[in-house]
């Protein structure tokens, strides 16, 4: 006769987030400093990302996140750290979020790379469900969470099943190699754009954001030109790329999301050369409820 008591549902839940917050601890004490070329990463997997290019959030996109995170039961944290005021950053969220059904939202601020390394504020990420980044300079995100205990615990989360949203800077922010906007963005030379390591939770893609209002074409187009091991994903205003843990993604949003994929491209004549003239760069356009495959590069019906 077995005197074992059963594990309670709670019991096992913290089991996992317990061993993939060790595991994510282990990858970022290995990982990068800022300003130094990233060391490959093993792979994130599980967890989704709903990321908006800026402007309005789409309704589908908010929704979507909401019922990854765990609908009425999910438990959200946001982090409005790339807002030069980010105790103002957010109310916004609680209440839009509150308004979709969720009652427990709680906003963490990150005033500098200490906060970042506390136990406890990592404890409370790691226990998320969901963690949603506001807009504003990804280089205050980058800068205050990278190689930190509150990024492994993003990573932990994530890893768990946990689903990761943010807008414009907290989009720009979660991809590798990350665009911090300095650089000559028309240049088609290599190290036209300046490049920072990002929170690396998107994997295999860079992100830019408010593509078609600020006619960024050319700036993401030399970012995977200087590194055609990932594809670049520009997205418009309104809308947002749904990243799954099958390395696809989906179109949500009214706008569309500019794909480009440089694996057989080769220099433009001259750094002023137009895109059509790059050989073998690939651009494609795809609009709402769009599918494509990071794995074989495709689009899927």
């Amino acid at each position: 006769m077995s005197c074992e008591s059963p594990r309670r549902p709670e019991f096992e839940l913290g089991l996992a987030l317990g061993l993939a917050l060790a595991l994510a601890l282990a990858l970022v004490a290995c990982g990068p400093s800022l300003g130094e070329a990233p060391a490959p990463r093993p792979r994130i997997a599980g967890g989704h990302l709903v990321l908006v290019g800026g402007g309005d959030k789409p309704d589908d996109a908010m929704r979507l996140f909401v019922a990854l995170a765990g609908g009425a039961e999910a438990r959200l944290v946001i982090l409005p750290l790339a807002s030069a005021d980010d105790r103002l950053g957010g109310a916004e969220y609680v209440e839009r979020f509150r308004r979709l059904g969720v009652r427990d939202v709680t906003v963490l601020h990150v005033d500098d790379r200490r906060d970042a390394g506390r136990a406890a504020f990592a404890r409370q990420i790691a226990g998320a469900t969901g963690v949603w980044f506001a807009g504003g300079d990804q280089r205050r995100i980058a800068a205050r969470l990278v190689d930190t205990p509150a990024h492994a615990a993003l990573a932990a989360m994530k890893l768990a099943g946990g689903v990761i949203g943010g807008t414009s800077a907290g989009t720009a922010c979660q991809s590798r190699w990350m665009i911090t906007g300095d650089g000559d963005p028309h240049a088609l030379r290599p190290g036209a754009m300046e490049l920072a390591v990002g929170l690396g939770l998107a994997e295999g893609v860079v992100l830019d954001t408010h593509f078609g209002a600020r006619r960024r074409h050319r700036r993401l187009a030399g970012v995977v030109l200087d590194h055609p091991e990932a594809v670049g994903l520009g997205v418009d205003e309104g809308t947002a790329v749904w990243l799954r843990p099958d390395h696809t993604f989906e179109v949500l949003g009214e706008g569309e999301v500019v794909v480009m994929e440089a694996t057989a491209a080769s220099r433009a004549p001259s750094a002023s050369a137009p895109l059509t003239d790059v050989p073998g760069l690939r651009v494609i356009t795809l609009a709402r409820g769009a599918r494509y495959d990071l794995t074989t590069r495709r689009s899927l019906p």
